[in-house]
C-alpha cells in the first residue's frame, strides 16, 4: 500500500531516522553490519515490519510496537464469520457505507492492502484479499486474509487466512502466510478457478534466514471456498506452494500475480522483489524476478531475471495482454541509497512471443522526479505512502495498448513532503518501445494509490476503470474518499477524467486504535468485468470493540463497492 504495494515504510522511514535500524539475528545480518539499514525499512513491505515489531516490542517503534505486542498477548482465538455473514448486521454498526464492509471480523483488528478478483463467467463469484491482522491471534501467525462471496460481493459467504506452505529447502518446515495479498479468478470451459498469492515468512522473525521466506501461490475452487471450515484451515486451499524461496541474506518482497491465456494455454505469472543484504559495500541491492506456472501449479519455471541492470527497484506488476504476451512493469529507484533526491524511473519488459517466457529489452516509460519518495509523506497525512505504478493492456484498433498509472507530487517540499499529489497516465501502442504522456487525470486535492483495470471479459471494450484515493472533498485535505473513473481506451491524449465518488462522508484514514497513522496499506485494487467495476478499498467507518475490550471505536476494514462504468 501505501508504497508499495505490499511492500517500504514511508512514515517508518521517518521513525527510522531516530531509530537508526532494526536488530537482526546474526544469520540474517548484512555482511559487515549488525543492523538492517534504515533505507531498507522505508522500502520493505509493511506487513514484514509490523509483524516483526509485534513480536519484538523493544525494537524501538514506540507505541505502535507496544500496542501490537499487547494485542498479540491477548488469549483471543481467531474468529471468522459464519457462512453468509453480513458483518454490519453482526456487529450492530450502522451508518454510511456500512453495507460495503467485506469481512466478518468481530475482533476489531485491522484489514488493509486490498486485492480483488471477479469471475468473468459468473460475476457473482468474487474473491478479495487483505493484510488481515487477525493473524495476531492465529496460532500459526498467518497474516493474509481471504474473503469470498457468491452474490457479487454483497455478503461474505466464507473467509479466512491463507494457510502455511512447505519450505522448499526443508519440506518439514511450515511457513505462514505473511500478507501482501494478490487475488485472481480465472474462467475457462470448466468454470471459475480461484487463485491467491502473497508473502510467506516466519512472522516472529521474518529476517531470520535460518528460516524460510518466499513467495507463495494458492489455488482453490468456488465450491471448496464456499463449503470449507474457513479460517486458516488448509482444506480451503488444497493446492499451495512456494514458487520462490529467499537465499541466505535475501528477502523476497512485494509479489504481484495474474492468470491469463497465452496461445490457448493458461498460465499463472508472478513477479516479486528480491532484496539482497549480503554486500557490505551498500545497504542492499534489489531486483525484479518472475516465475510462470501451469494452471494447476504443478510445474513452474523461474526465477526469471527481469530488472537486469538496476540495483534498486520496487513495485513490479504483471499482466497478460490480449495478444497473449506477459507484460511486466516496475520502478527503478535512483537517489535513495545515496541519500539524494529520489527519482522513480518506470520501466517495462514484454514477452517476445506468447508463452515463451523470454523477454525483450527494457524500455523506459517515464522518469518521475516528483515521485512520492520512500521515507516521505503527504502534506496532511502521516501514513506511509510512495509512488506505485500499476499497468494493464487493452485492445485498441487492432493492436495492444499498454496503460500505466501512478501518483506524483505537484510539488515536493524539501524533497520529502509531497504536496497535492496527482494521478498520471501514460500509454504505448508499440508494446512499450515509445510512450505518450504522462497526462494528469485527477482533478484537485491530494490523490494516491491508483489502480487500473481493462475489462477482463473483453479487453476491446472502449472503457477501462481507474480508481484511487482522493482528499479533494475535504477542505483540510486529510480526509479520504475513493473515486472511480471510466476512461476511454482509444483517445489520442488524456486530461482530467470525470469520476464517481464511491464514499460519502469522507473517511479518516488514520483512525485505528492499533495502527493509528502508521499504515493503511500500500495499494488497493479495482477490477472491471463488463460494464461494472469492483473496487476493494480501505476505510474506517465501522465501530466495534477491539478484542472485545472497551468501547466500540473506528478501525480499519476492507470495503467492496460494485459500480457501473460509464
Amino acid at each position: 500500500m501505501n508504497q508499495p504495494r505490499s511492500r517500504r515504510w514511508r512514515r517508518l522511514g521517518l521513525v527510522a531516522v531516530a531509530l537508526g535500524a532494526i536488530a537482526l539475528p546474526s544469520a540474517a545480518r548484512p555482511a559487515g553490519e549488525g543492523l538492517l539499514p534504515k533505507v531498507a525499512l522505508a522500502q520493505l513491505s509493511a506487513p514484514v515490519v509490523t509483524q516483526y515489531i509485534a513480536a519484538h516490542p523493544d525494537s524501538g517503534f514506540g507505541t505502535v510496537g507496544s500496542r501490537l505486542a499487547a494485542a498479540n498477548k491477548k488469549p483471543n482465538r481467531l474468529q471468522v464469520g459464519p457462512a453468509g455473514c453480513k458483518s454490519v448486521q453482526e456487529t450492530g454498526s450502522s451508518g454510511p457505507n456500512q453495507a460495503d464492509v467485506f469481512n466478518c471480523d468481530g475482533l476489531g483488528l485491522p484489514q488493509n492492502e486490498e486485492s480483488i478478483g471477479v469471475c468473468t463467467a459468473n460475476r457473482d463469484v468474487v474473491l478479495g484479499g487483505t493484510n488481515d491482522y487477525r493473524g495476531i491471534v492465529d496460532p500459526d501467525g498467518n497474516f493474509t486474509g481471504w474473503h469470498f462471496s457468491l452474490d457479487g460481493g454483497r455478503t461474505v459467504t466464507n473467509e479466512g487466512l491463507l494457510p502455511p506452505v512447505s519450505s522448499i529447502k526443508n519440506p518439514a518446515q511450515r511457513v505462514p502466510s505473511g500478507g501482501d495479498p494478490v487475488d485472481f479468478i480465472y474462467a475457462d470451459g470448466t468454470g471459475c478457478h480461484t487463485f491467491a498469492a502473497g508473502l510467506a515468512f516466519t512472522s516472529s522473525d521474518p529476517f531470520d534466514t535460518t528460516q524460510s521466506n518466499g513467495i507463495a501461490v494458492y489455488r482453490s475452487e468456488p465450491s471448496i471456498l464456499a463449503s470449507c471450515p474457513g479460517g486458516p484451515d488448509p482444506s480451503c486451499w488444497p493446492t499451495r506452494r512456494l514458487i520462490a524461496e529467499g537465499a541466505a541474506g535475501h528477502f523476497l518482497d512485494k509479489p504481484w500475480m495474474t492468470v491469463g491465456s497465452q496461445d490457448g494455454v493458461p498460465y499463472v505469472w508472478v513477479t516479486w522483489s528480491d532484496f539482497d543484504f549480503t554486500n557490505s559495500a551498500v545497504p542492499f541491492t534489489a531486483s525484479v524476478k518472475a516465475a510462470r506456472c501451469d494452471i494447476t501449479l504443478t510445474t513452474c519455471i523461474g526465477p526469471i531475471a527481469i530488472s537486469t541492470i538496476d540495483d534498486d527497484i520496487q513495485f513490479s506488476d504483471v499482466t497478460v495482454g490480449p495478444d497473449g504476451r506477459a507484460y511486466i512493469t516496475w520502478s527503478k529507484i535512483s537517489g535513495e541509497l545515496e541519500g539524494a533526491p529520489q527519482t522513480f524511473t518506470h520501466k517495462i519488459r514484454v514477452e517476445t512471443a506468447p508463452g515463451s517466457a523470454v523477454f525483450g529489452p527494457e524500455h523506459v516509460i517515464y522518469a518521475e522526479n516528483r515521485a512520492i519518495p520512500f521515507g516521505g509523506f503527504m502534506q496532511a497525512n502521516d501514513f506511509r505512502v510512495a509512488t506505485y505504478p500499476k499497468s494493464d493492456v487493452a485492445w485498441v484498433n487492432g493492436h495492444p495498448r499498454v496503460f500505466v498509472v501512478w501518483e506524483a507530487c505537484a510539488y515536493r517540499l524539501f524533497e520529502q513532503v509531497c504536496e497535492y499529489s496527482e494521478i498520471k497516465l501514460s500509454y504505448s501502442d508499440d508494446r512499450g518501445a515509445t510512450w505518450h504522456g504522462p497526462y494528469v487525470i485527477s482533478t484537485g486535492g491530494v490523490n494516491y494509490f491508483p489502480s487500473i483495470s481493462v475489462d477482463r471479459a473483453d479487453p476491446a471494450t472502449k472503457k477501462l476503470s481507474v480508481a484511487w484515493y482522493t482528499n479533494r472533498y475535504d477542505a483540510f485535505n486529510n480526509a479520504q474518499d475513493v473515486v472511480l473513473a471510466g476512461v476511454d481506451t482509444g483517445q489520442a491524449s488524456y486530461g482530467p477524467e470525470a469520476s464517481t465518488r464511491l464514499t460519502n462522508p469522507s473517511n479518516e484514514p488514520e483512525a485505528d486504535p492499533l495502527l493509528g497513522g502508521f499504515f493503511i496499506g500500500d495499494y488497493m485494487e479495482v477490477v472491471q468485468v463488463g460494464k461494472r467495476a469492483w473496487t476493494h478499498y480501505n476505510a474506517n467507518y465501522r465501530q466495534i470493540p477491539v478484542l472485545g475490550l472497551g468501547l466500540p471505536v473506528n478501525q480499519q476494514d476492507n470495503y467492496l463497492s460494485s459500480d457501473g462504468v460509464g
